[in-house]
């Protein structure tokens, strides 16, 4: 397609064979009326089905979608990175290939990043198909993350958005490996704006998201942006200590100045274990941050892509 680039789409997928076909559908005629060039980026993540072969043949059909193939899977937050550091669009719209957000959203998006926001995100006033554990412990997850940062998250909205190329630039000057990248949008500041949508359940296949990724997920927004839970930890044995010594006050004065025969060992291994449960809790949190130091001291890349398609020698920025 003739003409610069307007709107980079970048679509994250794994292991998503069953549905990326009617995502590429789907995206393809939201694009096309828009009426404006585009281009379409899906980052394979690593999938063990047919999801590559599948977008390669539509590579061959469709020169506006391209492919950035890792080399092995390094997680949904990187792939959106290397999506949005490959694309070349005034605006990059960042959408999941499951359908639950839909691409129908994108045109109102477009123009209110026309009226001149430099950040459209979906705001989910309901979500479909999704088990009310999960919903529940999304919604408790965005208002505590709020509360544990002075950045302003905008809570019930996931990586659905779109960010005009300023955005895109400057968000590429963050290196940090345990991404949270709607938060790290935020933290830029610049001006954006909701658009409320009801999140449909998946099209096809399962969740990429099970409790264990979801739990690590929470952990790297927190620790990514609030140093809180640090601050718990001191206030918490500064505490500890404080009832401990008064305890230690009671206890010698009822050996010094009272007949009270103080009891034996049942009352002693109940606050000694209580103690260090506190302290290993207090010690799991700093090995949190410090195992966070440690990846970003060893200066790793973010990515390793084994191949492309229908990239320009332009397009090849991986960090």
């Amino acid at each position: 397609m003739p003409g610069e680039i307007v709107y980079s789409v970048v679509v994250p997928v794994f292991n998503e064979e069953e549905v990326v076909l009617e995502s590429y559908k789907r995206l393809k005629t939201v694009m096309d009326g828009l009426g404006e060039p585009y281009e379409i980026i899906f980052v394979n993540d690593g999938s063990k089905d047919r999801t590559a072969y599948i977008i390669n043949e539509i590579c061959e059909t469709d020169k506006n979608v391209k492919l950035i193939d890792f080399s092995r899977n390094f997680g949904h937050q990187i792939a959106i990175t290397a999506g949005m550091d490959y694309s070349s669009g005034k605006a990059v719209v960042v959408i999941d290939a499951d359908l639950q957000d839909p691409p129908e959203l994108i045109p109102r998006m477009a123009e209110k990043w026309k009226e001149g926001y430099d950040v459209v995100y979906g705001k989910r006033i309901q979500r479909k198909g999704e088990t009310f554990f999960k919903k529940f412990t999304a919604k408790l997850f965005y208002r505590f993350l709020r509360t544990m940062t002075e950045v302003d998250i905008p809570v019930d909205t996931g990586d659905f958005r779109l960010i005009d190329r300023k955005v895109c630039d400057a968000l590429k000057s963050i290196n940090e490996r345990n991404r949270y990248v709607r938060g790290l949008i935020s933290w830029l500041g610049f001006k954006q704006i909701g658009v409320e949508f009801v999140r449909d359940k998946r099209f096809a296949g399962e969740t990429k998201y099970p409790l264990k990724k979801m739990m690590k997920f929470a952990f790297d927004a927190i620790t990514s942006f609030s140093y809180k839970p640090l601050k718990l930890a001191s206030y918490t044995g500064l505490l500890l200590s404080f009832f401990s010594f008064i305890y230690l006050l009671v206890v010698l004065y009822q050996k010094l100045f009272t007949d009270k025969t103080i009891q034996g060992w049942a009352s002693t291994m109940a606050v000694s274990l209580f103690f260090n449960g506190i302290v290993l809790i207090m010690l799991g949190i700093i090995g949190e941050y410090i195992g966070r130091i440690y990846d970003e001291a060893k200066g790793r890349p973010l990515y390793i892509v084994r191949q492309t398609r229908n990239m320009d020698d332009a397009n090849r920025k991986p960090r």
